[in-house]
C-alpha cells in the first residue's frame, strides 16, 4: 500500500481560462490547499505552483504553469527531484466522459484523447499512476470538444462540478494514506 506524494491538478494557467471546464483539476488542487493551509508558490524548477504538506504525512500539490500541453513537464521535474514514482501521483483532471458531477478514482488506463494525460504520458513514459476524474459531460460532437473544454460551464454544471469537487475532497485522507479500496468506495457510492 502506496502512501501518494504527490497530487497534481490539470489546467491552463491565465485569466482566461480560470473558471473553464478544463481547469476542472485546479479548482481541485485550491480547494485542498484551502483545507490544509498549504500556501502554493511558484517555483520556475518545476514549472508550478506547488506547496507542501506540514503533517506528518508528507505530500505536495502543484498545478502546472506550463498549459495542458506542457503538463508532463511539470511534473517530470518534480517527480525527477523528489523522487517519486508513477503509483505515488495523483493526478486531477476533467473528463468529458463522465457526466457533469460525477467523479471517478482510478489508476492507470489511457489517456482517452485527454492533452494533459498525453503530455505526462510522454514526459514519464508510464500510465501507472492514480487519477481523480472530474466529469464536465460530453458536447455532444468531438468536433466541439476544444471549445468546449476551454469556456465555462453553466452556472448549474458549475454548481454541480463543484459539489462534486467537495464530495471528493472529502477522501482525500484515505487517497492520502493509500487506501485505496475504501476511497473509491465512498466516491463511487457516494451518488
Amino acid at each position: 500500500m502506496n502512501n501518494i506524494k504527490l497530487f497534481l491538478g490539470l489546467g491552463n494557467l491565465g485569466e482566461k481560462y480560470t473558471d473553464t471546464r478544463h481547469n476542472a483539476g485546479f479548482w481541485w488542487i485550491d480547494l485542498i490547499a484551502r483545507g490544509h493551509n498549504i500556501n502554493l508558490q511558484n517555483s520556475d524548477k518545476f514549472f508550478a505552483s506547488i506547496g507542501k504538506s506540514s503533517n506528518a504525512h508528507e505530500f505536495y500539490l502543484a498545478k502546472p504553469n506550463t498549459y495542458m500541453n506542457g503538463s508532463g513537464k511539470s511534473l517530470a521535474a518534480i517527480t525527477n527531484f523528489y523522487k517519486i514514482t508513477p503509483n505515488e501521483i495523483v493526478v486531477i483532471h476533467d473528463d468529458l466522459d463522465l457526466n457533469v458531477g460525477q467523479t471517478k478514482l482510478k489508476f492507470g488506463g489511457s489517456h482517452g484523447g485527454h492533452n494533459g494525460l498525453k503530455s505526462i504520458f510522454a514526459f514519464i513514459g508510464s500510465q501507472d499512476f492514480w487519477r481523480l476524474k472530474i466529469g464536465i459531460g460530453h458536447p455532444g460532437e468531438k468536433h466541439l470538444v476544444v471549445d468546449y473544454v476551454l469556456k465555462d460551464p453553466s452556472s448549474k454544471e458549475k454548481d454541480l462540478i463543484n459539489e462534486s469537487i467537495e464530495t471528493s475532497s472529502k477522501i482525500f485522507n484515505e487517497i492520502v494514506s493509500g487506501q485505496f479500496e475504501k476511497a473509491m468506495l465512498s466516491l463511487h457510492t457516494n451518488k
